[in-house]
């Protein structure tokens, strides 16, 4: 039976659903071609098998590869069947590394040598070590390769700040319903722009809102108080995970993933030291390296064999599209008054080594659009406190601090010729289109381009920030306003994702925004330059 495009995404839909509530599948009647059951199969109770709590999810697509994640109840073997076809007919089987207690059971395996330009389906099982006939039941994922050559349309979707300012999951309310938006419209995957968790925002019970109503939230023990222990760390990513709306998202999008400051603690940086009554950890380096792994442990990023704890990376999606993930958390100096007026380690906020590997990354790019997903954006002002810059972006004027690491690379771009950039981020809790431009900027030595900013995901509104002309923005749409609210719940509606369409036969990208319910509210069309 042919079935057209909407019927397929139900059906793939119901598929996701129904694998991921189910509990009552045996793991062994997962077909004979699978090669999973050579003996027969055992009835055994759930509570005595392993089990998949908080679903499965898929990453950092690149080529012909992807990166599967799950998270398993006790000590098993994570084995994974795929296939480009919804029934699993012809499929393929890995069996892949053990869950154990030093990644709190959670594992990944690498697919390769995918097909081009298919949905691929996936489905996770673990097998229990002690009873090699023990199955957990089976959670079934989806994912889609790039597209070969040109001539398919590509469409992905990017937002940030997920469960913060204490506005958690709201199950009378639905849950964090913005996940199900982008859902439905299945981009091919999703840039997560940092804020993955709010490690230092604790999640009470209950809000009392302006309207007299209170807004209910699912709590937890770990997300009772600020994070300080690994497994405090932990429990923010598995807070997420309660939510429904989320496993079915990560269950069929794929994800490609930052962190910012709040993963670990707000405006943290390296080697600070904590002047903060809820902390009993005063040393941000060390609360960080908890926040690290537990980061790596819960998202389904692949690690870097030479440096496995390495964030900033990149992917290239096909003949039109390269997307590089930075990290501007990692290597920054102190935050300070930044207005040094020479470049030294003090005013770093890539680092030397990731700007010169974004460099040579962008120079070598062969696709025609390249993306840029920034964790903070460029031109807009964020304090830390009264004297000192948590962003680049200190105030009008000549570039000065951390600024003066950014008109390296915006001048070393403009110098090497290299077309068509644009820059995604989230971070400031409201949507908007920037547009620089040299010619109303302080500094001049660049090609002008467009930054996009979207979110919150499940947080407090905010905004609107406080524009710095260094490089010229200009502010083409906005969400925010000074007669908003700020920090109101996202029952209000003011969270925001964006969306990419790169157009497979003309190139043209075309970026929108998108409130809580996914419509539009704002779209430019991009024609690439040649």
């Amino acid at each position: 039976m042919n079935l057209n495009i909407s019927q397929k995404l139900k059906r793939r839909q119901f598929l996701l659903q129904a694998a991921m509530t189910s509990s009552s599948i045996v793991a062994t009647n997962l077909g004979s071609k699978s090669g999973l059951a050579q003996t027969p199969a055992f009835i055994t109770l759930d509570k005595n098998r392993p089990s998949i709590p908080y679903g499965v999810a898929s990453g950092d697509i690149n080529g012909n590869s992807a990166v599967i994640w799950s998270r398993c109840d006790c000590t098993a073997r994570m084995i994974i069947e795929y296939a480009a076809d919804e029934n699993f007919r012809n499929s393929r089987r890995i069996w892949g590394q053990v869950a154990a207690a030093n990644t709190d059971f959670t594992t990944r395996t690498y697919l390769g040598n995918l097909p081009p330009g298919q949905d691929i389906f996936y489905r996770v099982t673990f097998q229990d070590l002690k009873d090699t006939n023990i199955y957990s039941a089976p959670v079934i994922g989806h994912l889609k390769t790039a597209p070969q050559g040109r001539g398919k349309d590509i469409f992905f979707a990017w937002s940030g700040d997920t469960a913060g300012q204490g506005w958690g999951i709201n199950s009378e309310w639905g849950g964090m319903k913005i996940y199900e938006s982008i859902r439905k419209l299945n981009p091919d995957f999703f840039i997560h722009s940092g804020d993955y968790i709010y490690a230092d925002n604790p999640i009470k019970s209950e809000v009392s809102l302006d309207d007299g109503s209170i807004w209910k939230n699912i709590t937890t023990e770990e997300k009772s108080k600020v994070a300080e222990t690994l497994k405090e760390f932990r429990g923010n990513y598995i807070y997420n995970l309660l939510d429904e709306n989320v496993r079915r998202f990560n269950a069929q999008v794929s994800q490609l993933v930052q962190w910012d400051d709040h993963e670990v603690r707000n405006n943290w940086y390296p080697g600070q030291i904590l002047d903060d009554g809820r902390y009993k950890v005063k040393d941000i380096s060390l609360l960080a390296s908890r926040a690290k792994q537990a980061f790596l442990e819960y998202t389904p990023i692949r690690f870097n064999p030479q440096d496995p704890k390495r964030i900033y990376r990149s992917f290239n999606y096909g003949q039109s599209l390269d997307v590089f993930m930075l990290d501007k958390r990692s290597y920054r100096g102190k935050n300070s008054p930044n207005n040094q007026t020479v470049a030294s380690t003090e005013t770093a906020f890539l680092g030397s080594n990731q700007i010169r590997w974004l460099k040579n990354q962008l120079k070598n790019s062969k696709a025609t659009w390249k993306v840029i997903a920034s964790d903070m954006p460029i031109g807009l002002i964020v304090r830390d406190g009264k004297t000192d810059f948590e962003n680049a972006a200190n105030g009008d004027g000549k570039a000065l601090g951390r600024e003066l690491e950014l008109a390296d690379l915006l001048s070393f771009i403009k110098n090497s010729n290299i077309q068509n950039i644009i820059w995604l981020t989230a971070d400031v809790h409201y949507a908007a289109a920037h547009y620089y431009d040299p010619n109303k900027a302080q500094f001049t030595d660049f090609k002008p381009f467009w930054e996009f900013v979207a979110g919150p995901l499940n947080a407090g509104n905010f905004g609107p920030a406080e524009l710095d002309n260094t490089f010229g923005p200009e502010v083409k749409f906005q969400t925010a306003s000074p007669d908003i609210k700020l920090n109101q719940a996202p029952s209000s509606g003011l969270q925001f994702f964006g969306a990419v369409k790169i157009d497979g036969k003309t190139e043209v990208l075309t970026v929108s925004l998108h409130n809580l319910e996914g419509q539009k509210i704002y779209s430019l069309d991009l024609p690439p330059e040649v």
